[in-house]
């Protein structure tokens, strides 16, 4: 039956979601398994454009505002059938801004993986996200444990998210960090990054892992891809 609610706090925030997961660390992150095969999408449309997705092999992802996907967050449940109709689904993308307390980090990152794991449990085809905050995310400063990659598969395809978040030098420094962080914890062999790709941050890596850069929709949009 499915549950209606007003705020993805009502009932334990969604404990549905983990029916049946698996979870990985101290902390219990909510795994998401790697797909049974790693098929490149021919692009990444956001969730807001999504029909625009359908019959196509374009991978619908999160990477907007996160009042846009506010009602995937708060009943999860009404979006499966939705979801199934993709080829590929990407985790929502829940915000993890470096200055934010470090728990709304752990809440964020989370909810991220619980709903990657519940779609994924119900026949959607779901490819792992990665998304790290601040150091205490991706090193053993704070945490025993790199939490930004806890519940992601290991030697298998991740996606990353740069839109937005390597606008800056500093930007840039913590994002590359961030990504070597990864690169040890996962050694992905195939990895997915809406946005740009500047050599800067990800040459250092590009011997080790495929990576597949896609533009970002707005870019798409000027330039008449879409």
């Amino acid at each position: 039956m499915m549950v209606k609610r007003k705020a993805n706090l009502d009932d334990g925030c969604n404990p549905e979601l983990v029916a049946g997961a698996v979870f990985d660390g101290e902390l219990e992150i909510p795994v998401i398994h790697a797909p049974a095969e790693i098929v490149i999408p021919s692009g990444i449309t956001p969730f807001s454009k999504r029909e625009k997705a359908i019959g196509t092999d374009e991978a619908v992802g999160f990477f907007e505002k996160d009042p846009v996907f506010s009602k995937v967050l708060i009943n999860p449940s009404s979006y499966v059938e939705d979801f199934r109709r993709f080829r590929f689904l990407l985790p929502v993308d829940c915000s993890l801004y470096r200055d934010a307390p470090l728990a709304v980090q752990v809440a964020n990152l989370y909810r991220s993986r619980a709903l990657g794991s519940y779609y994924q449990r119900n026949g959607c085809n779901v490819y792992p996200l990665v998304r790290w905050g601040n150091e205490l995310t991706y090193t053993t400063r704070y945490f025993p444990e790199r939490i930004a990659f806890l519940g992601i598969p290991k030697h298998s395809v991740v996606c990353l998210g740069t839109y937005g978040c390597i606008s800056n030098r500093e930007d840039k420094h913590e994002y590359k960090a961030g990504l070597d962080a990864m690169m040890d914890a996962l050694n992905p062999k195939v990895v997915l990054v809406y946005g740009a790709m500047p050599d800067s941050v990800f040459g250092d890596y590009l011997r080790y892992a495929k990576f597949v850069s896609f533009p970002d929709w707005t870019s798409r949009m000027h330039g008449g891809d879409c």
